[in-house]
């Protein structure tokens, strides 16, 4: 490992801009909704659930993600859920966060748009008031369903439109193409929303090219095959698109064989403005400061290129200057204080 000790890593001031919620159900937290709400689970018990987080592919990692969101019902589960997540990244001194979610799982199981957004709204605003940290609420579309149903759930989430920091896309990436979606991400930004959409972590390096020039993206999510075609490596660093990497995610989904593997640190050197997070957390077994530290103990990050990657953090976050500027300073004051002599 280099210089930076756990202590550092951990103090070092954090935007989280690729964070999945129902990805942050811990498995104790899971059962507490299961038994709440009267959820019969395909898990008899919490160790037989953390042993299914064994995954060969974006698939399986799917499938127990989708089965274990059916203990979400009400605003209180959806409030439960953030709530936790914000606690447990702040003491990772997490400062902003912008989480996912994915409305199209829960509507179509019968929960409300509103039922969702309101619980995970409150839970943003109680983290703003106690815990003195930023954030929002990025609407996720799942891209194995249709178009029409896209525009379903922008319509739902226009009373909430001014609440909403802007439009991804997510979920399987084989065979659905950014393409598909062309329209329906033109219409987020008639709302005044920002976009972002997953390309390049199981699709090729053509999906990233696809999501600037016909999704017009504000950022990329994950988008590391775009390794594959150095001219698009080139194009990034030149546009100073944000690719929001998540390294141990990476690793569990087979994208890498391993971390010392991983191209986030040449993809950084080549000038592309990465950033890190941790996508599902409690599936992929680790939170910001983990992902931090597996990435400067595999790849022997510096100090200044640690950073860098959290500056690039701030600066890609969906913020108002002024926010952003006051993370920024903290960041600095982390700098000054941990540099050597």
């Amino acid at each position: 490992m280099t210089d930076l000790a756990h202590s550092l890593i951990d103090t070092l001031p954090k935007a989280e801009l690729h964070m999945h919620l129902e990805g942050s159900l811990e498995a104790d937290l899971l059962f507490r909704l299961a038994g709440r709400n009267a959820v019969t689970l395909r898990w008899p018990s919490e160790e037989a659930l953390r042993a299914a987080y064994r995954f060969s592919s974006l698939q399986d990692f799917l499938d127990v993600y989708y089965a274990g969101l059916t203990v979400l019902l009400t605003e209180q589960d959806f409030f439960d859920m953030t709530w936790a997540y914000l606690e447990r990244v702040h003491a990772d001194h997490v400062l902003h966060a912008e989480v996912f979610v994915s409305p199209q799982a829960h509507t179509r199981r019968g929960v409300a748009f509103e039922v969702m957004f309101e619980g995970i709204w409150a839970a943003l605003q109680q983290a703003r008031e106690r815990l003195g940290m930023t954030g929002g609420v990025l609407l996720g579309l799942q891209r194995q369903w249709s178009e029409d149903d896209a525009f379903a759930m922008i319509e739902q989430a226009r009373p909430v439109a001014d609440r909403v920091l802007g439009l991804g896309l997510g979920g399987p990436e084989l065979p659905h193409p950014p393409a598909k979606f062309v329209r329906a991400f033109a219409r987020a930004r008639d709302l005044g929303w920002k976009t972002v959409a997953h390309a390049g972590e199981e699709g090729p390096a053509a999906y990233v090219a696809d999501c600037i020039d016909l999704l017009e993206v504000d950022r990329i999510d994950h988008g590391v095959r775009c390794e594959d075609d150095p001219r698009l490596v080139k194009r990034l660093a030149e546009l100073q698109v944000p690719l929001t990497v998540c390294p141990l995610s990476n690793i569990e989904l087979k994208v890498f064989p391993s971390m010392r593997e991983h191209n986030l640190a040449r993809l950084l050197r080549a000038g592309v403005k990465v950033t890190i997070n941790s996508d599902d957390p409690s599936y992929f077994g680790g939170y910001m400061t983990a992902n931090f530290e597996a990435s400067v103990k595999a790849l022997a990050l510096t100090r200044q290129e640690v950073v860098a990657i959290a500056r690039n953090g701030f600066e890609a976050a969906f913020l108002p200057e002024a926010q952003r500027t006051a993370h920024l300073a903290r960041l600095d004051a982390w700098a000054a204080a941990s540099a050597p002599g």
